[in-house]
């Protein structure tokens, strides 16, 4: 073994001590039934694991629109937006977005990721404070370490927290909270009308990252700040284009202020090859769909509620809500792997999802939901699920403990 990568060697033993270790698997097929069923190393499996919500990612329309962009403007955009890259798609996606959301203004960016750590390091520096829930995104995290700013972590939706907190820097002349308004893993919804509430009074301002909220809540999909009424409020806009809209891309929203800042300052804008024509092109009919096929929306709402109905039926515990995203909390590492193991051998994809995505402990199966699940896919799934867990319960306590797998019925 080379010396040098010594520690490496070290710190993945001990990750596979501790069941935190990752490996790629290569999806051989994904266009099944509009994306429902793919293949994963030989196996067919009902996917149980994507963010396409709203089932639009193999839609022709969209891969059409795609096509007849990559023929009119070529494959590539080959350099920034700042210097040849912004080709008059992006300009025309930004109207329309803006007009969307009901603001004066959009930027397009690579990805969620470039947008949360473009935008927050951009308007947020040393001497700022940012009040974040603790459970939002990385790229959240990510983009306040890189503002330098002081990071102040509230409890999860705990906004008698926060007030406290934000009451103890008054005199902090620039204050940000900052919220995911539907939340990755747990699937659970951020206050957004109190927090509202609490940056008004506190005279701080508000982003909010609407990335699993975008296309399936709000009369058009705008997301969760519209559905509530809260959308004129708040002071950035954050979505993406990769989940519920099955493109690629990501968006802010907001003042033409802001806007017109965020283009001269935001290193992950300046620096970046702006996105192929195809995506674009893509987005805007995507974007079309999402305003305009309302029963999507429904459809997998109807399927959110219907799949935690059928999972306490079969005696799961899963929290109330009707957001695509359903966490079946476990606990230990090792189980959830073996969970997600034995879901695929049985024809499911459901991944588990481990620290240090989530806090130590609380390792689970991440389920979604598409609105073009069939209520008789989702009731086999759950079926199946409690076989597994039938199963487990009367392994060998040698390979499990039999504590582990009682609590995971009482989580």
């Amino acid at each position: 073994m080379d010396t040098r990568y010594a520690w490496l060697e070290e710190e993945w033993r001990q990750m596979e001590q501790e069941a935190t270790t990752r490996r790629l698997q290569a999806v051989e097929s994904c266009g099944e039934e509009q994306g429902k069923w793919i293949r994963v190393e030989g196996r067919r499996l009902l996917n149980l694991s994507s963010n396409n919500y709203l089932g639009l990612a193999h839609d022709q329309r969209i891969v059409e629109a795609g096509t007849r962009a990559a023929r009119r403007w070529g494959a590539g955009s080959t350099a920034s937006r700042l210097v040849i890259g912004n080709y008059a798609l992006y300009e025309e996606l930004e109207q329309e977005l803006a007009a969307w959301k009901k603001r004066d203004g959009a930027l397009v960016f690579a990805n969620g990721y470039q947008a949360n750590t473009g935008v927050i390091s951009a308007l947020i520096g040393r001497g700022d404070v940012v009040f974040s829930d603790r459970w939002n995104h990385a790229s959240i995290v990510d983009g306040i370490i890189l503002s330098r700013a002081k990071h102040i972590r509230y409890r999860h939706n705990d906004l008698n927290h926060l007030e406290e907190l934000l009451s103890q820097h008054e005199h902090v002349q620039r204050k940000w909270i900052i919220t995911d308004s539907i939340f990755s893993m747990d699937g659970d919804m951020a206050r957004l009308t109190s927090l509202v509430m609490l940056k008004e009074r506190f005279g701080a301002m508000l982003m909010v990252d609407e990335a699993h909220a975008g296309g399936v809540r709000a009369e058009e999909g705008q997301g969760l700040c519209h559905e509530v009424c809260v959308a004129e409020k708040i002071d950035v806009l954050m979505g993406t284009f990769s989940k519920a809209f099955g493109v690629y891309g990501a968006y802010v929203c907001a003042d033409q202020e802001i806007i017109r800042y965020l283009t001269a300052k935001a290193r992950s804008h300046i620096y970046s090859t702006a996105l192929p024509p195809a995506v674009i092109g893509s987005v805007l009919e995507a974007l079309s769909l999402v305003r305009t096929e309302t029963w999507r929306r429904r459809a997998v709402k109807r399927n959110a509620i219907l799949f935690r109905q059928m999972l306490r039926e079969h005696g799961f515990m899963v929290g109330d809500g009707d957001t695509p995203i359903i966490p079946l909390m476990i606990g230990e590492n090792e189980l959830a792997l073996r969970y997600s193991t034995m879901l695929i051998e049985r024809g499911i994809s459901a991944v588990a999802i481990r620290p240090p995505t989530v806090p130590a402990g609380s390792a689970r199966i991440r389920f979604t939901v598409m609105a073009t699940h069939t209520h008789a896919e989702l009731k086999w799934a759950a079926d199946q699920l409690a076989a597994i867990r039938a199963e487990l319960m009367h392994a060998d306590s040698g390979h499990v403990d039999q504590r582990v797998l009682e609590q995971s019925e009482e989580v």
